[in-house]
């Protein structure tokens, strides 16, 4: 794949034979071994098909990808070998991205309070696209990147409050003028718009909206000179397979507000940058249960005497919000465990709380999930755990090493990697610029897709 997972180790998936046999298989392996580490399966060819997916879906984007929602090494590689775009948000991302091969005119800088030093690296690495939406920030990149190449990122308005409000980052509608000003005062060079769109919005009208304001965004540079010709679409599109409805109705919703305001042949690139999308379902962690604690449930200084055997446990995993739940913090979610040795359907449930291992009064997983009684040594398995949820870097407060990540992969969706790259085309079709490739590989995709295997906006450079 370009070379891009030359060095990565992945068990390639046979017909019949599933992920999850696959996660039995290391469960067995591990206890041969007396191993109870905390380890990960990833589904390599989830991320594929959530790819085609999205050609499809949107034939005139093309997408990047957020490497700070999972920067393990596989999912890098793989999208990398499908020669989609990145947005970086800092100096080790930028690295990252480096020592995995990826070209500068691949890279996006998308961090909203870019640091000198992050700034003069992708000066010196040849990245040039970076995003602004103030004067403090365009004046550190005309001081230390001058032949940088602008995005001004504008906020949206999003149809719901926030259960927890957070900095939001973009530029108002009102002060995209006197930017796109300053810009043309310190010689700085816009090339594009971009918003981005928060994961807990309920309206996909919110991108007709943002879609409308970006093109008034270009209406003004129009007016003071800039030739702008990219637009950036940041987040918004649901990851989780339950997701999928939700998932056709934005990308319709989408489509339409780029016909009406950039239709095509108007010279405009566009482009999503998406994370959890890419990789939300297709990781499952795999973890165990390292300490138990029985904590009654009556209150304090209750008279009653064990009416039915009232109590709860609080049990301790050995990963926490410190390493591969860093979701609950960063995301509110909650994760819900799936047992997995098997128990009998009558069992008693008990009020239990999960913990990860630091003892940390935040280190706090779920709590109040009614559970049957469990065990030191039995594993819980958590689906759905790709995004935000840091397995490629931990703390040191998690005490211990990241957990390891095993990567598979589908034939099939090997060879539709393969087929968008051209490599198994017959030899004169492989000088053709598009591929034109009947993907009908039991994804729900069935019709010829044609897409440039490789994307660089060379266009805005």
């Amino acid at each position: 794949m370009a070379g891009y997972l030359d060095e990565l180790d992945i068990t390639m998936v046979e017909e019949g034979f599933t992920t999850k046999d696959l996660m039995e298989s290391l469960l067995k392996e591990a206890s041969q071994r007396g191993s109870r580490e905390a380890f990960f399966v990833a589904d390599l060819g989830d991320v594929v098909k959530k790819h085609l997916r999205l050609l499809k879906a949107l034939p005139r984007v093309k997408p990047f990808y957020a490497p700070k929602c999972n920067c393990s090494k596989g999912v890098l590689q793989m999208l990398a070998g499908l020669g989609i775009g990145f947005g970086c948000a800092n100096k080790p991302e930028l690295a990252l991205l480096k020592s995995a091969g990826v070209p500068p005119d691949r890279i996006i800088c998308t961090g909203p309070c870019k640091q000198i030093s992050q700034i003069k690296y992708a000066a010196s690495q040849g990245v040039q696209l970076m995003t602004f939406d103030n004067e403090v920030e365009l004046g550190k990149v005309a001081r230390n990147h001058p032949s940088a190449r602008m995005i001004l990122s504008l906020l949206t308005e999003e149809s719901r409050p926030s259960s927890h409000p957070t900095m939001r980052f973009g530029a108002t509608l009102k002060s995209c003028r006197h930017l796109l000003e300053t810009a043309k005062d310190m010689n700085v060079e816009v090339v594009g718009v971009s918003f981005h769109i928060g994961s807990g919005y309920t309206d996909p009208q919110i991108f007709t909206q943002s879609i409308a304001d970006a093109r008034l965004v270009f209406e003004m540079g129009a007016e003071l000179g800039y030739k702008m010709r990219l637009l950036g679409i940041r987040g918004g599109f649901p990851g989780a397979e339950e997701a999928k409805g939700h998932f056709e109705e934005t990308t319709a919703v989408v489509n339409s507000a780029l016909d009406l305001y950039f239709p095509e042949g108007c010279g405009v690139e566009i482009i999503a940058e998406l994370g959890r999308y890419y990789v939300d379902s297709a990781f499952t962690l795999v973890i165990n249960i390292v300490a138990k604690k029985e904590v009654p449930l009556d209150p304090l200084g209750s008279d009653e005497e064990d009416p039915g055997g009232k109590k709860s446990f609080v049990y301790h995993l050995n990963d926490g919000v410190y390493g591969s739940f860093s979701s609950v913090i960063f995301n509110n979610t909650c994760p819900v465990p799936v047992l997995h040795k098997k128990l009998s359907p009558d069992q008693p449930l008990y009020s239990s709380s999960l913990w990860g291992p630091t003892g940390d009064g935040l280190d706090r997983i779920v709590e109040g999930m009614e559970l049957p009684e469990l065990h030191i040594g039995d594993w819980l398995i958590f689906e759905t755990m790709g995004a935000n949820t840091a397995p490629a870097f931990s703390s040191s407060l998690s005490g211990g090493q990241p957990a390891r990540i095993y990567y598979a992969m589908s034939r099939v969706a090997w060879e539709a990697v393969q087929l968008l790259q051209g490599k198994l085309l017959p030899p004169e079709e492989e000088d053709r610029e598009s591929t034109c490739t009947p993907l009908s590989c039991g994804w729900e995709i069935t019709d010829p897709l044609c897409v440039t295997p490789v994307f660089a906006p060379a266009s805005i450079m």
